[in-house]
């Protein structure tokens, strides 16, 4: 064989192993009766998009928009910028909101946890916006933030002028893809469900009512949420979540031309998810065992599995899924931590489903020649 075929064939064999196999891909419009003029159903654990119907069209999300305003008080939260205890006084502008609110007084207090339990449940503005301004100064500053962090994700078809999508302004807008990437991103923070999945409460020492907007929480088996949104530009807009069996879907309806329509195309699409695709892991389970290292100040290191963790199939395709693992039996120093070790090869019978990377989870450096020499005095006198 020439070079230069030996090269093309070793760079194909390469790429191949290190790009997974496709499990899906999206099913057509007419495959799920959607009256909503957009929406999609992704996986969360994957983020694979299962079904799209024009995902990428650009509209008024309503209060769909504080998914993202969630997102940042969960990520304040977690970071310790505040706590859940953390008392939030209203302002004359936050106290001044209209649109869903629990008519906060201005220089009322409350804790974040109280103010995130209504903005979750009852979508309230003033409560928003007092979580804006506590976090950012101005509710200007923090839709800065909404944006970065927005870029950040990769949501390409976002521009937030305000934290609660009341206002009909031209120039706030985003899409059902990118809304899709901020409630994963939001479910990542596990614990904010305890407050989306709130059917009933109060607050206010049980003096003010609270009932969740999102009638699925009640209604739907397994809901985790997520967020509703209403403006007579926006129309009925919904994230969805939930989860059964370790599997969460989020299904975003937009635009959607009633409370009941876009209840029923949400759970057209989870329902699709739940009895269709399954969760399996890229991962064969056990230890890896660590490969040899000839010539390193470490004697092995330990391989890792790079990139997910599962990949969603259809379950006809999971029903026989099989592991084929191919590890270096030992590695020359020095090593950086990423080195491929190895491919984990997933079978679906016959047909490979998906192939994982295994790298080096440490750097090894090359011992110099002085302890290569000591190496070999130290096995030397050993064996005597």
């Amino acid at each position: 064989m020439k070079k230069s075929a030996r090269f093309a064939l070793a760079l194909l064999l390469v790429l191949a192993l290190s790009l997974p196999v496709m499990a899906i891909e999206p099913v057509s419009e007419d495959a799920i009766s959607i009256s909503s003029p957009c929406a999609i159903l992704v996986e969360k654990t994957t983020g694979t998009v299962i079904y799209e119907k024009n995902a990428k069209e650009r509209g008024s999300p309503a209060s769909v928009t504080k998914v993202m305003t969630m997102l940042l008080i969960a990520e304040a939260v977690d970071s310790g910028l505040i706590t859940l205890d953390t008392m939030v006084t209203a302002s004359s502008r936050a106290a001044s909101m209209g649109g869903s609110q629990i008519w906060l007084e201005e220089g009322e207090q409350m804790t974040v946890s109280d103010m995130l339990k209504c903005i979750a449940v009852v979508s309230a503005n003033d409560c928003a916006v007092a979580m804006a301004e506590h976090i950012s100064g101005s509710e200007n500053a923090f839709a800065q933030k909404m944006n970065a962090r927005a870029l950040e994700l990769g949501c390409e078809d976002t521009n937030f002028k305000n934290c609660t999508g009341l206002f009909e302004d031209p120039e706030h807008y985003t899409c059902a893809y990118d809304i899709a990437i901020m409630s994963r991103e939001l479910l990542l923070h596990d614990w904010i469900k305890d407050y989306t999945t709130i059917w009933m409460d109060t607050v206010r020492n049980g003096e003010f009512g609270l009932s969740n907007t999102n009638k699925l929480v009640y209604y739907y088996d397994g809901c985790t949420g997520l967020k509703t949104g209403f403006t007579t530009t926006a129309m009925y807009c919904l994230s969805a979540s939930a989860k059964r069996d370790g599997v969460e879907y989020i299904a975003v309806i937009m635009h959607g031309k009633s409370i009941e329509s876009r209840n029923d195309d949400a759970k057209a699409l989870l329902s699709y998810g739940f009895a269709n695709y399954t969760l399996c892991p890229l991962q064969a389970g056990g230890v890896l065992p660590p490969v040899r290292v000839e010539l390193g100040k470490s004697d092995s290191v330990q391989p890792l599995y790079a990139g997910s963790d599962a990949i969603l199939l259809e379950k006809s395709v999971a029903k026989d899924i099989h592991y084929s693992l191919d590890l270096a039996e030992s590695i020359t120093a020095p090593v950086k931590a990423g080195d491929r070790l190895g491919t984990l090869t997933v079978y679906s019978g016959s047909d490979i489903t998906a192939q994982v990377a295994l790298t080096a989870d440490n750097d090894v450096p090359r011992l110099s020649v002085c302890g290569i020499f000591l190496r070999m005095l130290n096995m030397a006198t050993s064996s005597e």
